[in-house]
């Protein structure tokens, strides 16, 4: 299994606000399966940062491709995926909000 960093920034701010909390849901269906390993919006809350594992990068796309910020069209502005090379694991820092 590989670890993918996906970099999303968001387009159309008031869309994303609305389906924000569907989007929440999907990502905590996905951390529960295993799938996403940590998330969470920069600070400026222009973009966030997700961290997936998956067989490959079409998988992950696959599986981006049915969150809600992907399906409502606007919403992203734009993505990036890349395989990452994990050196130092987490070792389980509390979620700062």
């Amino acid at each position: 299994m590989a670890t993918f960093a996906v970099m999303i920034s968001f387009g159309d701010f008031a869309k994303r606000d609305e389906v924000r909390p569907t989007h929440r849901v999907f990502l905590k269906e996905q951390y529960d399966a295993g799938r996403l390993v940590e998330s969470g919006p920069f600070v400026d809350d222009t973009g966030a940062l997700l961290i997936y594992q998956g067989e490959s990068e079409e998988a992950v796309r696959a599986l981006l491709a049915q969150d809600p910020y992907f399906l409502n069209e606007g919403v992203v502005a734009s993505v990036v995926v890349k395989e990452w090379n994990l050196v130092f694991p987490h070792k389980g820092a509390a979620p700062s909000s």
